[in-house]
């Protein structure tokens, strides 16, 4: 039987992590035959199935202001309190809209229970739930006590009610072991597993016309190797172990190539990169402004490219990220079927490596046996070409999206079972 489901969030709107696993669960979901609508702050998706609600975005001016006075504070002024409470009011009415205008039985709450970002919307959901028993899945990709910003607040007794809250209702699912885990530890909620996903039951298409000139237009020769660094510019992605490992080939034909911008949080750290790979002779080539969410012309007239233009000209992908809630980078050279180099971080030591990928692993720092496995990945296609072969079926047997439907199916039966 076909449900009308709500997707509710603070952004389904670009390339994060949260819109992109979501839109994947609605893909899922609407294979099976089920209807699914959007409420968020950012809305890129059709009119018809959504609601826009500016002020449920966490970077809504009136949540801004809230949230400057709540984090690294240990104390709260009544109008503070009163203003939460406001927005909190203003959006669960909204969301009341929302329930009616698309006749929604089941609310697949994406993120907004588990990071505290927007503390009036997440009020504003638990307290929904509350009032209306319409059944509900929380997509909890990362939780408040895995960022150190959240870890000092004026906000305690919000994130006890709320982030996550334990409606009986509400069934829970975390995207990693450690977070399940956690969740039972500090709330006792039980929680299933549901890994991030991708389509390996269908390879991705062959490269374009349009993206024939991607190694040209980021400046390389014929010859040269595409080194792809595909994350943000921050700390914790490690790009510093990228520009060490190029320095060790010792091939000035080798080029590392970041394809994402610096973010929000500032440049300095893009800067002392650039500086490193300067002394250290490596050929650093940020590629942020012609990678873009869509396909279109920038400001400068100049054609861009999405992520996925890119994967296929790479000739070897670096991902030394110290901590990561789960890896799509790693699920995506998987299945452009590209050889990757990763840093052994605690989701992909736990969750990941024991199924079995081949891959050169570091813990922190290179090796010479590593870069010379490296170099051998590189310059060996037949070598290559079995690895990532290996690593596609084992992605497909445990990543794809037929895992994701089978857990979804799940959910969903257990979901008629708590349906007045």
């Amino acid at each position: 039987m076909a449900e009308n489901i709500g997707f509710i969030s603070t952004r389904f709107s670009g390339t994060d992590g949260v819109s992109l696993e979501a839109a994947k669960w609605a893909r899922v979901l609407e294979k099976d035959g089920h209807n699914c609508c959007w409420y968020a702050g950012r809305l890129d998706h059709p009119a018809p199935s959504s609601m826009c609600v500016p002020e449920a975005f966490f970077n809504y001016p009136e949540n801004a202001w809230i949230n400057e006075r709540i984090w690294g504070k240990t104390a709260r002024t009544p109008l503070i309190s009163r203003r939460i409470r406001e927005l909190s009011a203003y959006l669960k009415e909204t969301l009341y809209d929302f329930l009616h205008r698309f006749e929604i039985k089941l609310m697949v709450l994406e993120n907004v229970l588990a990071i505290p970002m927007h503390i009036p919307l997440g009020l504003a959901v638990a307290e929904l739930m509350s009032e209306t028993h319409i059944p509900a899945i929380g997509h909890h990709h990362d939780f408040y006590w895995e960022r150190t910003r959240f870890s000092v607040n004026a906000v305690n007794d919000y994130l006890d009610m709320a982030f996550p809250s334990r409606d009986h209702d509400l069934q829970h699912v975390v995207i990693n072991q450690a977070a399940q885990e956690e969740l039972a530890r500090r709330k006792s909620i039980s929680s299933m597993v549901i890994p991030n996903v991708l389509d390996f039951e269908n390879p991705p298409r062959p490269s374009d016309a349009y993206a024939a000139d991607v190694r040209a237009e980021i400046g390389l020769a014929p010859d040269d190797k595409l080194i792809l660094q595909p994350t943000r510019v921050i700390p914790r992605k490690g790009i510093g172990h990228a520009i060490n490992l190029v320095q060790m080939l010792g091939n000035p034909k080798y080029k590392l190539v970041v394809s994402h911008e610096a973010g929000d949080e500032g440049y300095e750290y893009k800067d002392m990169l650039a500086g490193f790979a300067r002394r250290s002779g490596v050929d650093l080539r940020f590629f942020v402004t012609r990678v873009t969410e869509t396909r279109r012309v920038n400001a400068d007239g100049k054609k861009t490219y999405t992520l996925w233009d890119i994967y296929p000209h790479a000739d070897f992908v670096t991902y030394p990220s110290m901590y990561e809630g789960f890896g799509n980078a790693f699920l995506e050279a998987m299945y452009f079927k590209k050889p990757i180099l990763v840093n052994r971080y605690e989701v992909f030591t736990r969750d990941i490596e024991p199924k079995g990928f081949r891959v050169p692993i570091i813990e922190g720092y290179l090796t010479p046996e590593i870069v010379e496995e490296v170099r051998r990945i590189i310059e060996n296609p037949d070598y290559c070409r079995a690895m990532v072969e290996h690593n596609y079926e084992v992605a497909g047997r445990y990543y794809s999206y037929a895992v994701l439907r089978r857990g979804l199916r799940t959910l969903i039966t257990n979901v008629r079972g708590l349906m007045p």
